[in-house]
């Protein structure tokens, strides 16, 4: 499944719930289902600097692709963290560079945070992108 289409199942999936109650559960529940980060990658370079709670997330390059594992300290965070797991690990770097945040918006995530939570998940973004690029210089 490419990026675009793993966004639009979610913004689908958004689509059925019927209140932020309902959207709050379901990202909670995605983030119990994250396998928790080992304790060795819990460092500093790994933590997202911007959030509210402690996130981290790690990346690794093999064949090709980039493959995310992340871990949060906060269910909330950990769930949005989970959400942008799902979406872009296992990709090529060209198509995480190319790739945009348009989904975030379209199932109105942004306005749902508070403005310290929504700092936090723009940093998470931010930081996919990052990664992203570093592993195409090393190329």
């Amino acid at each position: 499944m490419t990026i675009k289409e793993k966004q639009n199942e979610i913004v689908e999936e958004f689509s059925f719930l019927e209140d932020w109650e309902q959207k709050y559960e379901y990202i909670i529940d995605l983030g119990k289902e994250l396998k928790p980060l080992s304790e060795e990658k819990k460092t500093t370079s790994n933590l997202i600097k911007g959030c509210q709670s402690q996130v981290w997330i790690n990346a690794r390059y093999e064949d090709n692709k980039i493959f995310f594992e992340a871990d949060s300290d906060g269910i909330l965070p950990k769930g949005i963290v989970s959400l942008l797991v799902n979406i872009y690990s296992g990709h090529s770097v060209e198509d995480i560079i190319n790739s945009d945040f348009e989904f975030i918006s379209q199932i109105g995530l942004q306005e749902f945070l508070s403005p310290s939570r929504a700092n936090g998940l723009m940093a998470m973004t931010k930081q996919i992108k990052f990664y992203a690029v570093a592993y195409q210089l090393k190329k």
